[in-house]
């Protein structure tokens, strides 16, 4: 259990959007999913229209999600109860009139979109919509999917290790960084609103022949421009360019599973290498998220802690610490000791 402190407010996220499912991973069958503690049952209507609601029915709390859709109504496996779109439940097989259903035998239903590929889910009113990312809806652009990447943490520890720059020459030696050029350039953050913009231009190490995924076609170890937007709480759009026409975007979006307990998407697109089986750039991204992820699960505690006085940092904490308050400003961590 964590010490008391400021840390994320679960129930202030209810009211932002959070991947919860690849588009392919939800088809005919109900599929389960849990966010910010909250078990969901996701499936489609006759349509294709994604729909997420709470997974338990009202009846005897059983799962959703091990019943069957019928139309536009999912079928609880315990007893038939139907449920519409909405939670209601529509139908009890057990009256002799089944459209008599109380009117409290209902369960919550969330809003739910698809978009890059991903199911989004809020379980309150957004405050803010999806950012936007037009390359991944341009048919002249590649576009891979990888992982997710469930972590034992949460998810402010793995968009923060995701920003974190001082850690490539070390963590990810020859795939990101050089430890023989540790020093982290200057970069500033602008916050504005629940979005976070900075920048940042180094040098990285050239293509590997395991791993030819980036546009850099120097001779020489290129420099690689890298434009990022924070979206709180824990989406990020990531732009790369090496100075010439190749350019690669990364949405990121971290899902908080639990307290302490994340999923990590990535959806990437890049204008070269069409050719490229997606398996090359998965296993780029697998072999990286599993390097961090030894790492980011070390960390104490594996919430972050939002009180800047909790941890140290330095002038290449920039990100952090620009995002620790942006995520206090907006009422999304919280002193949550009392609760």
């Amino acid at each position: 259990m964590a010490a008391p402190g400021v840390y994320a407010d679960m129930q202030a996220q209810r009211a932002c959007w959070h991947p919860v499912a690849y588009s392919g991973e939800v088809g005919d069958a109900p599929a389960q999913a849990e966010l910010l503690g909250e078990s969901l049952v996701l499936w489609r209507g006759p349509g294709g229209e994604p729909r997420a609601m709470s997974d338990l029915c009202v009846h005897r709390g059983t799962a959703l999600s091990l019943g069957r859709v019928s139309g536009d109504e999912i079928v609880c496996p315990y007893h038939g109860w139907r449920y519409a779109a909405d939670g209601r439940c529509v139908a009890i097989p057990q009256l002799e009139d089944p459209a008599r259903v109380p009117a409290k035998a209902r369960v919550a239903a969330f809003k739910i979109q698809e978009r890059y590929g991903l199911l989004w889910v809020a379980l309150r009113e957004p405050r803010w919509p999806l950012p936007e990312v037009p390359e991944l809806r341009d048919d002249s652009w590649a576009v891979v999917s990888a992982g997710p990447y469930r972590w034992q943490s949460d998810a402010a520890r793995q968009v923060e290790n995701f920003t974190d720059f001082g850690h490539f020459p070390w963590v990810h030696p020859g795939l990101l960084g050089d430890p023989a050029r540790p020093v982290v350039p200057r970069h500033e953050v602008r916050t504005e609103g629940h979005v976070l913009r900075y920048s940042i231009v180094r040098p990285e190490a050239p293509n590997t022949d395991d791993f030819p995924v980036f546009g850099n076609e120097q001779a020489t170890p290129p420099e690689r421009r890298s434009r990022y937007e924070l979206h709180l709480p824990y989406t990020i759009v990531l732009r790369l360019d090496w100075g010439g026409q190749r350019g690669m975007v990364y949405l990121f979006a971290a899902q908080p599973v639990a307290a302490n307990r994340c999923a990590g998407y990535v959806v990437i697109g890049r204008n070269y290498n069409f050719g490229q089986p997606d398996q090359v750039i998965r296993e780029f991204e697998n072999t990286i998220f599993g390097q961090d992820q030894v790492i980011v699960e070390s960390q104490r505690p594996d919430r972050v802690p939002f009180d800047l006085a909790a941890e140290l940092h330095l002038k290449f904490d920039t990100v952090a610490v620009a995002y620790r308050k942006a995520m206090r400003a907006l009422g999304l961590a919280a002193d949550l000791s009392g609760a």
